[in-house]
């Protein structure tokens, strides 16, 4: 009997008493592994798997962690004197040692599943579980969220102050403007027609606009409008 499984990303044709070097794999030497993908199973009868053979398994012995032959790396660019790079690499693996080939019943076999590059196991999946599980906790993260959002709200609103004038009726302020003077405390037509030259000085100084409070005639236009 033989059987194709899936490890690494690779393929292999496997029968009892094989011994063959795969990806590594997170195994100690001396223990007995599973392999549950199983793409194919021949014998008496084949069977094709779609895209796995339900309740088939390939059980192995880890005979030890190697290193792969080196491989070499080089690289040269031309027309580019001395530009030239070698590097080596060694490609971990598990050498393994087939021992049984289960056409069925190979979810009760309780021996520990195959973990490795590409291939994930009922325990990886079962310790992500409760990882899922906090995230799916939607209650929670909505309440915390809700605080955060109305926080947004408040700074996207415009500040006005309560009882306050819309001094955008004066010349050359904006929206921006009569926003820097919220923030100076300036909400009124009343405070800025009893400034002094000292007070508009100050505010020149805040506003970066040495004057334009005079050259606009804030003042007048302020005792004006509170008349």
């Amino acid at each position: 009997m033989f059987a194709v499984i899936k490890t690494g990303g690779k393929q292999y044709r496997v029968k009892s008493g094989d011994t063959l070097r795969v990806e590594k794999l997170a195994a100690d030497a001396g223990e007995k592994i599973q392999f549950n993908e199983i793409l194919m199973v021949g014998g008496d009868n084949l069977v094709v798997g779609a895209p796995f053979v339900k309740d088939a398994g390939v059980q192995a012995e880890v005979v030890d962690q190697i290193k792969g032959d080196k491989l070499i790396h080089f690289v040269k660019r031309r027309r580019k004197h001395s530009s030239q790079r070698t590097k080596g690499h060694r490609q971990q693996l598990t050498l393994l040692k087939i021992t049984d080939i289960l056409a069925d019943g190979a979810e009760k076999s309780g021996v520990k599943a195959a973990i490795g590059a590409g291939s994930v196991s009922g325990a990886a999946i079962a310790a992500a579980a409760p990882k899922a599980e906090k995230k799916a906790d939607a209650p929670k993260s909505e309440a915390k969220a809700a605080p955060k959002a109305e926080k947004t709200e408040a700074k996207a609103a415009p500040k006005k102050a309560a009882g306050g004038d819309d001094l955008k009726e004066l010349s050359g302020v904006g929206p921006a403007l009569e926003k820097k003077l919220h923030e100076a405390g300036v909400t009124t037509f009343a405070q800025i027609a009893n400034w002094s030259e000292a007070d508009i000085a100050d505010m020149d100084e805040k506003l970066s606009f040495k004057g334009r409070i005079e050259r606009e005639g804030w003042v007048e236009q302020a005792k004006a409008k509170t008349k």
